[in-house]
């Protein structure tokens, strides 16, 4: 199951602590990245493992991870357009 709706926050506040420390933005983007990350990849080989390919478990986390990459992209557009608020 998709879970934007805590990527968003999760990486809100981890990109305005890093802002708030004066971290460099190379390294303040790809850390409230990952750390918004919910591992779907890990997911969906569970799902997988445990309930079969032809499951509905399986199916609901192959359509969460669809859902999940075009609001990561949105959320790497923003940091990018954001690389001016932080230090060199």
């Amino acid at each position: 199951m998709p879970n934007h709706h805590t990527d968003v926050p999760h990486l809100t506040l981890a990109y305005l602590w890093a802002r708030a420390w004066r971290l460099r933005h190379d390294v303040a983007a790809p850390a409230a990245m990952i750390g918004a990350s919910n591992f779907f990849e890990l997911a969906v080989a569970v799902a997988i493992s445990l309930f079969g390919l032809e499951s509905g478990a399986a199916l609901a986390t192959v359509v969460g991870v669809l859902v999940e990459v075009p609001v990561m992209l949105t959320l790497v557009r923003i940091a990018n357009a954001t690389r001016g608020y932080f230090p060199e």
